[in-house]
């Protein structure tokens, strides 16, 4: 081979070398769908009973498995919830509490304590998980923050998952930090953070204001442009800081 012809080739293969990496990492962070960010997508999702991104189910069942070593089975209660799903959340709460003589602005100040907007919710982007232990005795309600607490039936796992979750890439979401506002304390949810980081990113990229309108939400006619301001900054950004 001509001295020539050699350099040639050495470059273009030093070029396909640095240029690849760069191409797999820029098409791993392409922009996400507004359909997919609001939950009007149609991802592929695996799971038994329970619906995740390929990547999150992969790493959630490793984490089932070595807690399982611990005497821990842990369940999913809640995983993939679609926008439609969300807004049947969102409605039924609504009326009830309408029914029970709050106000409008009320019952939206009340619903949003725990329950999301329907196209806000990162359930909807199959990255996020609800989980308890189902190797104990069950309580009837059982998402409430004493079971996982103190003497609660679900403190084993909350231990468990404190020590070991994050190993997994999963990161409690809305943590009992007294500064943290927004949704209330929820022991039981974390974010499957490889994933759920871009997504976040993404979705900060929309308008609350406009999914909102767009979709025509129950009540939206009291969402003022403080309170979207608020439940922005509260509810969605005011996080764990590991998941920003």
């Amino acid at each position: 081979m001509k001295r020539r012809d050699f350099i040639k080739s050495s470059f273009a293969s030093g070029f396909i070398l640095t240029v690849l990496p760069q191409l797999a990492f820029q098409a791993s962070t392409n922009e996400i769908s507004y359909q997919e960010l609001i939950g009007k997508g149609n991802p592929k999702l695996y799971g038994d009973g329970f619906q995740l991104r390929e990547e999150a189910y992969d790493a959630f069942m490793k984490m089932k498995t070595e807690a399982l070593k611990s005497d821990i089975r842990i369940h999913i209660v809640s995983s993939y919830r679609g926008f439609n799903h969300q807004n049947r959340i969102w409605e039924r709460k609504y009326n009830r509490n309408i029914s029970k003589g709050l106000s409008p602005q009320e019952s939206i100040k009340k619903i949003i304590e725990y329950s999301t907007i329907p196209g806000t919710s990162r359930h909807h982007w199959a990255t996020d998980i609800d989980i308890i232990d189902t190797n104990v005795t069950q309580p009837s309600s059982v998402l409430q923050p004493k079971h996982f607490e103190t003497e609660g039936c679900f403190r084993k796992l909350k231990l468990w998952m404190d020590q070991n979750a994050n190993t997994f890439g999963f990161y409690l979401v809305y943590t009992s930090s007294p500064s943290r506002k927004g949704f209330k304390y929820e022991p039981w949810h974390y974010s499957y953070k490889p994933l759920s980081s871009h997504y976040l990113s993404q979705y900060r990229k929309l308008r609350i204001k406009d999914i909102i309108a767009n979709e025509n939400l129950l009540g939206n006619s009291y969402f003022s442009e403080e309170f979207i301001t608020n439940y922005l900054n509260h509810n969605i950004l005011d996080i764990n800081p590991e998941l920003l």
